[in-house]
């Protein structure tokens, strides 16, 4: 055990002690608040003495004890700083346990009306799990939590952000139907901005490829009425490829749709996400032409 860890744990058998003094009849008439405030101190700083060895979880554990501590003493907003102090110890180490540190910090913040520092918690949690498929679904969860609160403070781009999280997700789980709704939303929304425009077009095409994975027809329809939301999008290299890819899979044409999507993966390369999606809808058409 190194220099730091002792000095940590002397110095949270110094605050136990503060506190054992402070439950006493005469502790309680001679400054027990301040004995409590002691506590607290010694606590953030063993804390800080287990960050410094790494030990994260007993870091955690001493921020988790200096968060109940204020929280007693009625200082919430420090609580609810000292519960994302531990959050941040414990996510090196333990997924679950810095989920429910940010979850106290959430209920102090909602509490007190601070809704975008809740949001951007929310937001740390769901990006905790969205590393793991197995957690993708909770991680939408709080995708959705957090934008709602962003939305009800006026953070329409922060909002935003975390609703094309959602929107990606569920694409990902097959949730297509989801997905496209909030891809078209965001891409109406994009358009009223005259910075934000541009970015309509990734929107649209991201909201295409989800219909061509349900319905050829659908998908058709749809980029014509995206055409005619956003006529630029008309001569966009996006466009063309979608515009390729229905006739292709009309005339069951299973080489033409993987030599399209090659020619424009050599120009313009496709992330994970697109791939994962065109595969699919290659797949599908390649099990069951008839569906197409």
């Amino acid at each position: 055990m190194g220099d730091n860890e002792q000095k940590a744990l002397q110095l949270m058998a110094e605050a136990e002690k503060k506190l054992t003094q402070q439950k006493g009849f005469l502790g309680s008439l001679f400054g027990g608040s301040n004995k409590i405030e002691d506590a607290i101190e010694c606590y953030q700083r063993a804390g800080n003495m287990f960050k410094m060895s790494k030990n994260w979880t007993k870091a955690g554990e001493c921020f988790c004890e200096a968060a109940t501590l204020h929280a007693r003493a009625g200082s919430r907003h420090d609580a609810g700083t000292c519960y994302v102090d531990a959050s941040n110890c414990y996510k090196k180490v333990d997924v679950e346990s810095a989920v429910n540190c940010l979850m106290k910090s959430i209920d102090i913040y909602t509490d007190m009306g601070r809704f975008t520092m809740a949001a951007k918690h929310h937001q740390s949690i769901a990006e905790m799990y969205e590393s793991e498929p197995s957690t993708l679904a909770m991680s939408i969860q709080h995708y959705e939590q957090a934008a709602d609160y962003f939305k009800g403070e006026e953070s329409v781009s922060s909002a935003n952000k975390c609703m094309l999280k959602v929107a990606q997700y569920a694409a990902q789980l097959e949730d297509y139907e989801k997905a496209i709704s909030i891809y078209e939303q965001v891409a109406a929304s994009s358009l009223e901005s005259s910075l934000l425009k541009y970015s309509a077009k990734e929107y649209f095409f991201r909201a295409a490829l989800c219909h061509l994975s349900v319905d050829l027809l659908n998908a058709q329809h749809a980029i014509e009425k995206y055409a005619q939301q956003y006529p630029a999008f008309q001569d966009s290299r996006e466009f063309k490829l979608i515009k390729v890819l229905c006739e292709h899979l009309e005339e069951q044409n299973i080489e033409g749709f993987t030599e399209a999507v090659k020619d424009y993966d050599s120009i313009s390369r496709l992330d994970q996400w697109y791939t994962t999606i065109l595969l699919r809808i290659k797949k599908a058409a390649d099990e069951d032409p008839d569906l197409r």
